[in-house]
């Protein structure tokens, strides 16, 4: 029985080797995220004040990176179901409102070279690997904070994750579509390794790459000699639980927008 079981592989041995896996590759994306932010600071700090038409042209790009989950209509269910786990969550980070408390935990902010940020992410990645294999409201992997007029970080929620191989059933299954929309940054054209000066390039006003670029396919980052990211990371979602209690600021963001339940009306209700 003994040399028998020492051919088969423990579950736990394999499970170890799947978490250090995606810790090695949630590394990896953090980099490449940091370069990105660092390089286009750079860029934009030495740009011009844009035009408001050249400004919502970027955002316009901004939308050709960003997939969504799909706008369907609400449930009683669903919407009970969404202020629990937003409820749980509520809970759960109240102690986290000191950032110091969150550090202690494991949390650590995400791109801390960046003074001014809209939403600063406090990131736990271990919590972040386990959210591949589960779905826990009180454990999110990123914490959320603003700044108010003195400077000081202010708890405005948490930010849950999921693998991009996820389709709308298992994300589904961890807060309810219907009511709050997952997304996922796609379709980045990137300069290629070791060519960071191509970050400030510039077309018609707007970054030529990263999240804000016109280009969003294989073919035309190709024919600007960038390099072609598909998916850069996994399902985000975000629960702004200390803006209230209505549904659209809890579950609304910058990629959502606040108005995403405008016009919807519960089935049953």
């Amino acid at each position: 029985m003994l040399i028998t079981s020492l051919h088969q592989p423990p579950q736990r041995c394999i499970r170890l080797r799947l978490a250090v896996g995606l810790v090695a590759g949630a590394a990896a994306l953090l980099a490449l995220a940091a370069q990105l932010a660092g390089a286009q600071t750079q860029a934009h700090a030495a740009e011009a004040p844009k035009a408001p038409d050249a400004m919502a042209h970027v955002h316009g790009n901004a939308d050709l990176h960003m997939e969504m989950t799909p706008a369907i209509r609400p449930t009683a269910a669903d919407s009970a179901r969404a202020a629990r786990v937003a409820a749980t969550l509520r809970t759960a980070i109240e102690k986290y409102r000191d950032t110091t408390a969150a550090v202690a935990d494991g949390y650590r902010m995400f791109l801390p070279q960046l003074k001014q940020q809209k939403v600063y992410h406090f990131t736990n990645n271990w919590r972040a690997v386990q959210e591949s294999f589960r779905f826990e409201p009180t454990r999110p992997t990123s914490l959320l904070y603003k700044k108010d007029s003195a400077g000081k970080f202010i708890l405005v929620g948490a930010m849950y994750t999921a693998p991009k191989r996820f389709g709308l059933e298992k994300l589904d299954a961890r807060v309810p579509i219907s009511i709050a929309r997952w997304h996922k940054h796609v379709n980045w054209c990137l300069p290629k390794r070791g060519e960071t000066a191509r970050w400030t390039e510039t077309r018609e006003g707007a970054p030529l790459f990263g999240p804000e670029s016109p280009i969003a396919t294989k073919e035309a980052c190709d024919q600007v000699n960038g390099r072609f990211i598909p998916s850069a990371f996994g399902w985000m979602l975000h629960a702004n639980v200390f803006a209230g209690d209505d549904p659209a600021e809890i579950w609304g963001d910058e990629h959502a927008g606040h108005d995403m339940h405008a016009g919807m009306k519960m089935d049953g209700m």
